[in-house]
Parts: C-alpha cells; sequence; structure tokens
C-alpha cells in the first residue's frame, strides 16, 4: 500500500506487510530517501555517465523508486521491471504513475520467469531489489539464477543485488559466494552498525567489470550515514569457504527481528 509522507507532500511510502521498501518523490526522481537506495545509485553513476543510455533489467519494482532514477538521470534508457503484485503496480500507476515516454515497461512475472525470456546478452545493467514482505525470495540467490543472470547479462555488464542479514551473515555470505562464483570483481557495501553486528540491515552487493571498489568506498563514506564497502582479499576472508546457495538448498532471508520494520 501506499503511505503519504508527512513531511514531503506529494511523496509516498511502499509499505508492505508493515514494511517500508521504497519511498518515492514523483516531483523529484532523484531524491532517494533510504541509505541503500542511495548506494544503488552511486553504483549505476560509477559504471555509466550520466545521460548515457543503459538497458536495464530491474527485479522488483515496488515505488519504482530506480527506474524513475534511471529514466531521469538516462533519458531514452529502455528498462524492464518485473514486479509480481499487480495490485500495487495498480495503485502506482493509479496515484503516482510512471512519468510519459519513461522508457518504463513494467510486467507481471516474477523474476525467474521474467528473466528467462530476456534475450542472451541484453542487459547492461541488473538490479535485483525484491522483497516477498520484508525477506528475499529464496529462488533469486542461487546458483542457478545467477547462471540465468550471466546469460542475460551484456559483456561488461553489471549486476546489483540488495538483501537484508544479520551478523553471522550465515545467509548473505552464502549469497555473495554465490556473485563471486559467477561474476569479478564484488564489492559489498554495509553500515558499520550492521557489520559489527549491533542491528539487521541492508547488504548491496555489485559485481562486474566497470565496478570501482575506490570509488565507491570514497562515496559511501562522504554519505550522511557512512557505509563500510567490503571488496578483494578483506571481502574473500569476510566470506570464507561458505558455498553458494543452490536451488536444491535456497532459503529467504532473515526475517527481521522484531517484526515490520523500514529499510533506511
Amino acid at each position: 500500500m501506499l503511505v503519504p509522507d508527512r513531511s514531503v507532500p506529494g511523496a509516498y511510502f511502499v509499505r508492505v506487510d508493515g514494511t517500508d521498501q521504497s519511498f518515492v518523490d514523483p516531483s523529484d526522481p532523484l531524491r532517494l530517501e533510504f541509505d541503500y537506495v542511495q548506494r544503488i545509485a552511486e553504483v549505476i553513476d560509477t559504471i555509466a555517465p550520466k545521460g548515457e543510455r543503459l538497458r536495464v533489467v530491474h527485479v522488483g519494482g515496488a515505488g519504482m523508486t530506480l527506474p524513475r532514477y534511471v529514466a531521469a538521470t538516462r533519458p531514452t534508457s529502455a528498462q524492464i521491471v518485473f514486479e509480481p503484485d499487480v495490485a500495487l503496480t495498480d495503485q502506482i500507476r493509479a496515484i503516482i504513475p510512471l512519468p510519459r515516454r519513461s522508457g518504463i515497461k513494467v510486467r507481471a512475472v516474477d523474476g525467474r520467469t521474467g528473466l528467462a525470456e530476456v534475450p542472451d546478452d541484453y542487459a547492461e545493467l541488473l538490479i535485483v531489489d525484491a522483497f516477498a514482505g520484508a525477506r528475499v525470495p529464496a529462488e533469486l540467490t542461487t546458483a542457478e539464477w545467477y547462471e540465468d543472470v550471466a546469460r542475460a547479462l551484456a559483456p561488461g555488464g553489471v549486476i546489483v543485488v540488495n538483501i537484508t542479514d544479520r551478523v553471522p551473515f550465515l545467509y548473505a555470505k552464502r549469497v555473495v559466494a554465490g556473485i563471486a562464483d559467477r561474476f569479478q570483481p564484488v564489492v559489498c557495501a554495509l553500515e558499520p552498525a550492521t557489520l559489527k553486528g549491533h542491528r539487521f540491515g541492508n547488504i548491496v552487493i555489485a559485481a562486474g567489470r566497470p565496478i570501482d571498489h575506490a570509488t565507491l568506498e570514497r562515496l559511501a563514506n562522504r554519505a550522511p550515514f557512512p557505509y563500510r564497502v567490503l571488496g578483494g582479499l578483506h571481502l574473500a576472508r569476510w566470506v570464507g569457504k561458505f558455498a553458494a546457495f543452490t536451488d536444491a538448498d535456497s532459503q529467504q532471508s532473515p526475517a527481521p527481528l522484531g517484526g515490520p520494520t523500514t529499510f533506511r
């Protein structure tokens, strides 16, 4: 459901099962309220100059915050969004519709079904930001899933994944392991409080040849709420010997402690 933001006229939070999943200000698509969304936008901005057309596949749409950002910063980009929640998409279209001629096409299918129909070597950027309530669907973090992502990504393409977890990161380390098996280099951004075990939080993973660890680290350090960016040997040691999930042993992300939350 859409919940008006009391402090920003015309802006809305997208709330699903008590969890605020995204924020949309249709009058200002560059306003990215959630920190993890800012981290994803920084990845976009480091792999392609503003104004450069991109072919983007989004797995998960909610309020279409990131598709709106790409459409505003890189007009004429071709974007496909897989969002199976038809009722939510209908509400978005009725209350905060997408801009005309945005280049954003929304398909009412889940990520696995939608990606299977994407042509080989199509996407220059694939963003996975999909939740069922407050948990990442199990089928979007397996080795088989990443194999299909690799097929759909163009040479030099980038995958960005948003998940949630807490110390000791038994889930996140297996997700990173699966990504690292298929894509290099890999970086992982998370709040210091999450890394130290003080809070449940978002973890943004980006991988692919254009990823610039040093630039992303500088941007995260300058953020109002600084993030830690792990990469290289540091990230490899953090993951350790954890193995990728497969379709046979896949898991949802852990549920937040205390129930519904806001993903800042």
